[in-house]
């Protein structure tokens, strides 16, 4: 069994990863179930200037196009709910779509660099709380920038330790190191392997403990094939296999994300 714990559909500033790509690449790649959240609702470019007022996509429509999708194939299909705490609030209507809908809601999603706002911000702190409320884990971005720094998920790890948090990339554009470190240090930490190198993968597991990493993509952020990568995941399905127990594999693969997200498939 695979269960990619990060993928995404939507428009993500000029990357499209339309529903029939992500649905067709799960097929293709035998991933047996995904969580994914849709992209659209990003409040700034790679820039970090803000996406036009015409362009930008409402919270509301942005998370219904997700649970359309995952309405139609929650076999195989769970979603994250998007924020955008830069432009809007985590308003009763946030709240009320988590309630119509947390059969097929495992987790609330942030993008600390896409909305150009703090981790540990009120705003964002207000989203936290509502996870709280109903159980739901925090999954958010973590890289190079202040606002996605690991050491913020770390501070609101510690202030909220009835929530759990996942570090998705461990870091982008990092030697991983600081995200592993804190990661180990707290019950609630978890880190997700999208665009992390296969070593570093295997030291995560052997530092934070196998039940701590879990299995993430990105997909389908380079389209069709973002699973054919050989400098990444390809080398998670050969040479991570082969350094890892079977254990160690499975609770990467599967098992971790099962768990902490209460999949029951």
């Amino acid at each position: 069994m695979i269960i990619d714990a990060h993928t995404h559909i939507g428009d993500f500033v000029k990357i499209h990863m339309p529903e029939d790509v992500f649905m067709n690449s799960l097929d293709k790649y035998g991933i047996d179930f995904a969580l994914c959240s849709c992209g659209s609702a990003v409040e700034v470019d790679h820039d970090q200037n803000p996406i036009p007022d015409e362009e930008q996509v409402s919270q509301h429509d942005n998370n219904a196009r997700m649970l359309r999708l995952v309405r139609q194939h929650s076999d195989r299909i769970g979603a994250f709910m998007w924020i955008k705490p830069r432009l809007e609030y985590c308003d009763h209507d946030f709240e009320d779509t988590i309630v119509n809908n947390r059969d097929i809601i495992y987790g609330i999603k942030v993008h600390p660099y896409h909305s150009k706002i703090a981790f540990n911000s009120d705003k964002v702190q207000a989203y936290i709380r509502l996870a709280e409320k109903y159980n739901l884990p925090v999954v958010t971005h973590t890289s190079n920038d202040y606002e996605s720094s690991p050491q913020l998920v770390y501070e609101m790890a510690l202030k909220y330790p009835n929530v759990n948090f996942v570090m998705c990339h461990m870091g982008l554009a990092t030697n991983n190191q600081e995200a592993i470190e804190l990661i180990a240090k707290l019950p609630n930490l978890y880190g997700d392997t999208a665009w992390v190198r296969a070593d570093i993968v295997y030291q995560a597991i052997k530092v934070c403990g196998s039940d701590k990493i879990l299995f993430g993509t990105d997909n389908p952020i380079n389209g069709l094939d973002t699973y054919n990568d050989d400098d990444f995941y390809n080398q998670y399905f050969t040479e991570l296999r082969s350094q890892l127990t079977q254990s160690e594999y499975e609770q990467l693969m599967f098992a971790n994300a099962k768990k902490l997200f209460k999949l029951k498939i």
